[in-house]
């Protein structure tokens, strides 16, 4: 059977590498990473790219080490296909930029750039993202090959993250690239904008993102920052762009999410409402407003009729926070004679050691600090998506965009009336008592969202297996 194309659009920090690593690791005949479209969303844009890249230097160097030991170099995926790398939004569509480096680290991935940077390729990188300088001499011609042969696991693009995902689509044939959403839905918002039958080639859009019957994910950052700094005003700036002091920290703690958003819906909820939008057979109709405060460009609106609906995956908080890597299941597996002297597993455990020591001052309730899974569910759908045991529940979800307390809330009608299936041919018009029309099935979208995966239990050890090539 042919492999599942994908095109994952991440933000690169702590779970999204551990999601990266695991697409990376699938046989050659399971996945098909086609691309990694980078958006803003736990660190700016640029500290994701660095943190890719890194990824690919970091699996060169495991599979170099595991050929010298005379096991599989494993990650057959690239064997296959080098994925391109397609940097994309810096900021959201309407909303004031807003981070987590509280807890990803400044970096995304706990600091580590600067804490170990001896483990971070060195930054002549960047010249693969840039414009070739015309008459180049041969010395300087030598020094960019060897720098291409140095970062040959993924091909550098200087186009727009959202333009190479049409041009994707365009390519393949329709219904068979999925994309798996795991950061800010802004890329694709911006894609689907500017060709939206294009993007609607999509088999699916696998989202990582929200909280449909559980509370959001705001952390108590004051068990971990003094309170003494937490009086302090709010301007209006780009928190990212603020030094690595206590202010920040404190900035960071007030601009935190609603009580009821999670944080990816939560980083560009216009983005989000307008994926979600296209689940309706009238996508106007549940298009977010536009923001009379926002002093950005906004996106038009799609055309009144479109010639299919987009099938959405949502994976939730629900589903994601109950999928965790115990901090005993991972010291266990690094500690195997076969994994201990890996170099992945060295680069991995420094900034997961900083991510379950943060955890457990986050819960100091809990005897056992854990990360939760949220990104690596999706690629485990992705390459078990014909598993039965994947339930899902359909309904319409809609994602407010303008709420005081509310902004990036997944909303549900719970008053339990009944859904009809309106008349094609009638008109559209709002019914008397159904204001939103919640009650008419061609006025509201139509989103699957995850409630039940092969075994909550057992992907943790799946991940480990894969990734290090000791099983699973």
């Amino acid at each position: 059977m042919a492999p599942n194309k994908i095109i994952i659009d991440t933000d690169p920090g702590i779970d999204d590498i551990l999601a990266m690593l695991l697409a990376f690791s699938a046989k050659r005949e399971e996945l098909d990473v086609l691309m990694l479209s980078l958006t803003f969303g736990n660190v700016e844009v640029r500290n994701c790219l660095r943190n890719v890249v890194t990824l690919f230097h970091h699996i060169g160097k495991e599979r170099a080490w595991r050929k010298e030991k005379g096991r599989p170099q494993g990650f057959e995926t690239l064997d296959a296909r080098k994925p391109i790398v397609a940097v994309g939004a810096e900021e959201p569509l309407a909303e004031h930029m807003m981070v987590a480096d509280f807890f990803h680290g400044v970096d995304g991935l706990g600091g580590i750039h600067d804490s170990h940077p001896h483990l971070s390729p060195e930054e002549t990188w960047k010249s693969l993202f840039q414009p070739t300088p015309e008459n180049l001499s041969t010395e300087e011609a030598a020094a960019l090959q060897a720098v291409k042969d140095e970062h040959s696991l993924f091909v550098p693009s200087l186009k727009p993250a959202w333009e190479v995902m049409l041009d994707l689509l365009r390519e393949h044939e329709a219904d068979t690239i999925t994309i798996v959403a795991i950061g800010p839905l802004t890329n694709l918002a911006i894609a689907a904008a500017k060709d939206p039958e294009t993007f609607l080639r999509v088999k699916e859009v696998v989202v990582m993102g929200g909280a449909v019957e559980e509370p959001g994910n705001p952390p108590p950052l004051d068990l971990i920052y003094a309170p003494s700094t937490l009086s302090l005003p709010v301007p209006n700036f780009n928190l990212i762009k603020q030094p690595n002091t206590p202010i920040r920290h404190s900035l960071n703690l007030r601009n935190q999410m609603t009580p009821g958003a999670e944080f990816n819906t939560y980083a560009d909820s216009v983005a989000s409402a307008r994926i979600f939008a296209l689940t309706s057979p009238n996508p106007h109709l549940t298009m977010p407003p536009t923001l009379p405060t926002s002093t950005k460009d906004q996106l038009p609106p799609y055309p009144k009729h479109l010639s299919r609906q987009l099938t959405l995956k949502l994976f939730p908080l629900d589903i994601t926070e109950r999928h965790l890597l115990p901090e005993p299941t991972y010291s266990s597996y690094v500690s195997d004679p076969t994994v201990s002297q890996s170099p992945l597993a060295t680069w991995i455990t420094l900034f997961l050691s900083a991510t379950f020591a943060k955890n457990a001052a986050l819960n100091p309730q809990h005897s056992t600090s854990s990360l939760q899974l949220h990104d690596p569910l999706t690629i485990w759908y992705a390459l078990t998506a014909d598993d039965p045991a994947w339930t899902f529940t359909h309904e319409d979800i809609r994602v407010e965009t303008s709420g005081q307390w509310t902004r990036g809330c997944l909303v549900v009608d719970r008053r339990g009336r009944p859904v009809k299936a309106g008349d094609a041919d009638l008109e559209l018009g709002e019914a008397v008592g159904d204001a939103g029309g919640w009650r008419d099935s061609r006025r509201g979208n139509w989103v699957g969202w995850c409630r039940g995966s092969p075994g909550e239990g057992m992907f943790a050890g799946v991940l480990l297996g894969r990734v290090f090539g000791v099983g699973g």
